[in-house]
């Protein structure tokens, strides 16, 4: 088992709420890689929440395939958006070279440290060659839970790009420090991760 009950169950129990905070709200980096994506991408989007990116996508004409690891989650952004979206648990990803792109805003920070690297080679083999893939994390120095009691894997800069390369092989990972904040309403230092798989 890859995921945390406690943070399913926290985000079961505070579904309604995450939906109306974030609703009509889109992550600063979408549009970035929404426009390194060829024409008529297919994208899946991991941990889509209350469905703001969502939205932002399809309203583009993207090809847009929305999950979340929370049943009560996935129900409400569906009803908000007024399509369906699936179910999915991180572990639970099996497809491969099914997608041209891969979106997982602030939701590969729950997964455990130790079972990183296997997700990470989860998402690669669900790309197409040459695919691109967003995620973002909460940077630490290690794992722990926050005030809320969701459980986050806290990574430096250097592990993330061992658990990166650990997935690999990537033509290229980038990655960028910066200033946001988050549910809690906390100042945190984010970390984004743009890789994309290699095309031989």
């Amino acid at each position: 088992m890859m995921h945390d009950p406690a943070t399913l169950a926290f985000y079961a129990s505070e579904a309604s709420a995450y939906v109306a905070k974030y609703r009509g709200q889109q992550s600063r980096d979408l549009a970035a890689f929404l426009d390194r994506l060829p024409n008529g991408a297919r994208v899946l989007e991991l941990g889509c929440g209350g469905g703001g990116d969502t939205a932002a996508m399809l309203a583009k004409g993207v090809n847009v395939v929305p999950t979340d690891g929370s049943p009560k989650m996935a129900q409400l952004a569906s009803e908000v958006l007024g399509v369906p979206v699936g179910v999915l648990l991180f572990e639970d990803l099996n497809e491969e070279q099914a997608y041209d792109g891969v979106w997982a805003s602030a939701c590969l920070l729950h997964v455990p440290v130790a079972d990183l690297s296997t997700v990470l080679a989860s998402v690669r083999r669900a790309l197409r060659a040459g695919g691109l893939f967003y995620a973002s994390y909460k940077v630490g120095l290690g794992e722990g839970r926050d005030r809320l009691g969701r459980y986050y894997n806290y990574p430096t800069n250097e592990v993330l790009r061992a658990k990166y390369l650990a997935a690999g092989p990537w033509s290229s990972v980038e990655l960028e420090e910066q200033q946001g904040g988050g549910y809690d309403d906390e100042p945190t230092q984010w970390m984004s991760v743009i890789a994309r798989k290699a095309a031989g």
